[in-house]
């Protein structure tokens, strides 16, 4: 029979056949991919005409098509629904994949084509997106080693090749991990219903009986927040840092040692001082002294906002008959304690008012009074029965297929993060996005949400939208193709809609009557989202400066005791943790995409601060002619220019960090 990946897709919207595709079909669809891509980039490489931009980039944007097609249904299956053969395969393929690309950007002649065009560009009467594209194609071949001979382009095809092993062993390590512990719960005592009806379904959805917590952010958080038993507490809390650094075969430690040493060695042989130069040059950031100018900037006043908090929540913690001091597993269940104190908030009282089906259908409605698109739900076999679909029209036109999966499950690595099954682009013919959706919410029902799941609901909606609203004529630069600092600002942006008071009136509506959330609990929830916004703070800049730190310099031996170093001299309150400890670190050490960036965050809030209040300033949070700017400079527009001239016009200027300093409460 046909292999269904490598088959014509005769369904509707072209989505992949997912009742047709088995494990096996995998192995030999990548095959045949990346033979079939081996070939078209050789006949270009061989083309006996003239380069041009037809015959030379144009041909490469097409050359990998169905390698592209069968890896954007393996990834996202890899990761939102694994087993232990896609392990297998992923352990397989990522050394070969790395390999592949490896090949084609030392192949000489196709690079020497790309010389010829960026030599002769001004001749060519390219457009401006060419003229990008011509750039990026030339860089990224550059940056990829193309211009090494000899030993160093050997050596650098070895590098990237164990880098893409080892990011793939440290995500399944991971996953182990958090697949494979899990607490059973006997004492319900204090635990809020929505936090129990969580627990049971873990426990059903892991074959137990009765409850059990699991390494969810969704459930542990909640049971931190909660729960009374300090000593269950301290148990959970302590699995749930430690997870890749438990020794044995899903230890994580000398992983990462490997890996900053081969990054190292990386930059080394393309010719930059350390990672994070090279890393950094082609980011809006550009150098280490920038990200660490901004970082500090905001971290001064968060660890005095959070050493203030944490006398506090010492007191209430010696209150409880406990002499202290304050500890990690302490924090949460304190804080909450605080805030229902200051703001009359119950977590238990809020969240019957935030139903995940509720909160969707907000996301929903703010794209349509924003952006035009209506959302029509689909009827589909999709690659698993959590998931679910979409069709995104405007005025009639298809935009693409959105598909949500947001439940955790073992076979779901942890977060949230949004990909993509099939890219935008009008190259040969218009291509629709498959966008996906993944979150790691408790499954219960019905699925309510804490405000914290729903802001992450929206956020990676945000970057949803950026794909979807994307409109370029090649997929180099399509949708979020941008730089890592920019990336985070259409979906951290989309999250203030959350916070506006009308979109809570219409849809935070009671799961159980469908009443609107009450006004003064409206207003308390909108006042306390500032509350432990230093704890917040403290936990992600620390993160942020350990990954910098790791690459500035030379790679360090032992990556434990550089992290131990790094938040001693910034100060690290010890009742605070990083977000994400070396051993779990996965925006850092599963691949490349955030190491050297995870400050990227940050320096994107710093510009959606300051986009919300273009906004503001318009009178409507809504208003048309703000929404078509931001379409037209940034959602529409992918990686066709710079990022800092994208947000320049649409805003008129570049922001500084004054509005995130007052967003987040930390202003002076």
């Amino acid at each position: 029979m046909t292999n269904p990946l490598l088959a014509d897709w005769q369904t509707e919207f072209q989505l992949p056949p997912f009742d047709r595709i088995s494990d096996a079909d995998f192995a030999p669809a990548f095959e045949a991919a990346i033979e079939a891509g081996r070939a078209a980039h050789a006949e270009i490489a061989a083309n006996p005409a003239p380069p041009d931009f037809a015959n030379t980039i144009e041909a490469m944007e097409r050359a990998d098509d169905l390698l592209d097609r069968v890896a954007g249904v393996f990834f996202n299956l890899a990761g939102s629904d694994s087993n232990p053969e896609r392990e297998a395969l992923q352990r397989d393929l990522s050394p070969r994949l790395s390999a592949y690309a490896s090949e084609i950007v030392n192949n000489r002649a196709l690079f020497d084509r790309i010389e010829v065009l960026w030599t002769t560009r001004d001749t060519l009467d390219l457009s401006a997106e060419q003229a990008r594209v011509l750039m990026l194609y030339r860089r990224m071949f550059l940056r990829a080693g193309a211009a090494l001979e000899g030993e160093e382009a050997t050596r650098l095809t070895q590098v990237k090749s164990r880098l893409a092993a080892l990011g793939t062993q440290f995500t399944q390590n991971l996953l182990a991990d958090e697949r494979d512990w899990m607490m059973p719960l006997d004492d319900l005592t204090g635990l809020p219903d929505f936090v129990i009806s969580s627990a049971r379904s873990a426990a059903v959805e892991r074959g137990r009986e009765g409850h059990v917590i699991t390494l969810s952010r969704s459930l542990i958080v909640p049971f931190l927040q909660f729960s009374p038993r300090r000593d269950l507490r301290e148990k959970a809390y302590a699995a749930w840092v430690s997870r890749g650094a438990n020794g044995g075969a899903t230890d994580n430690r000398a992983i990462a040692a490997e890996v900053l040493a081969l990054r190292a060695e990386r930059s080394a042989l393309l010719g930059y001082e350390n990672f994070a130069r090279y890393k950094l040059e082609t980011e809006m950031a550009g150098t280490p002294e920038a990200v660490r100018n901004l970082l500090m900037q905001v971290w001064e006043p968060a660890r005095a906002k959070a050493m203030a908090d944490a006398e506090q929540l010492e007191d209430m913690l010696r209150a409880d008959g406990y002499s202290g001091p304050l500890e990690p597993w302490d924090w949460r269940y304190y804080a909450e304690k605080k805030r229902a104190r200051e703001h009359d908030l119950d977590e238990a009282a809020l969240k019957p008012y935030l139903a995940l089906d509720n909160m969707i259908e907000a996301a929903f409605d703010c794209a349509y009074r924003l952006f035009g698109l209506e959302f029509r739900a689909l009827d589909l076999t999709l690659y698993h029965p959590d998931a679910r679909a979409w069709e995104v029209t405007r005025d009639g036109r298809q935009m693409g297929v959105f598909i949500g999966d947001y439940f955790a499950r073992a076979s779901k690595r942890s977060g949230a993060w949004c990909s993509t099954m099939r890219s935008q682009r009008k190259l040969g013919g218009e291509v629709r996005p498959i966008v996906v959706n993944i979150c790691n919410f408790a499954k219960d029902t019905p699925a309510l949400l804490s405000y914290d799941d729903a802001r992450t609901l929206f956020h990676e909606f945000g970057h949803a939208l950026h794909q979807l609203l994307s409109d370029v004529q090649y997929g180099l630069i399509s949708g979020t193709s941008v730089a890592r600092d920019f990336v985070e600002l259409p979906s951290q942006l989309y999250e203030h809609w959350l916070e506006v008071p009308e979109v809570l009136a219409r849809h935070a509506r009671h799961v159980g009557t469908g009443a609107p959330m009450p006004q003064d609990l409206l207003d308390r929830l909108l006042a306390a989202q500032n509350a432990d916004q230093g704890f917040a703070t403290v936990e992600y800049i620390a993160s942020a400066l350990v990954d910098l730190e790791f690459h500035d310099g030379p790679a360090p031996s032992d990556p434990m005791q550089k992290q131990a170093e790094v938040l001693d001299a910034i100060g690290m309150p010890r009742a605070i943790r990083m977000r994400h400890a070396t051993p779990h670190f996965a925006h850092v050490f599963a691949g490349d995409g955030y190491s050297s960036g995870y400050y990227s965050y940050m320096w994107s809030e710093v510009m959606d601060a300051d986009a919300f209040e273009a906004f503001r300033e318009a009178g409507n949070v809504f208003d048309l002619d703000t929404a078509q700017r931001l379409e037209r400079f940034i959602l529409s527009a992918g990686g066709r220019d710079e990022a800092e001239a994208l947000y320049t016009a649409f805003r008129g200027r570049m922001p500084g960090p004054e509005a995130l300093l007052k967003g987040r409460g930390l202003a002076a």
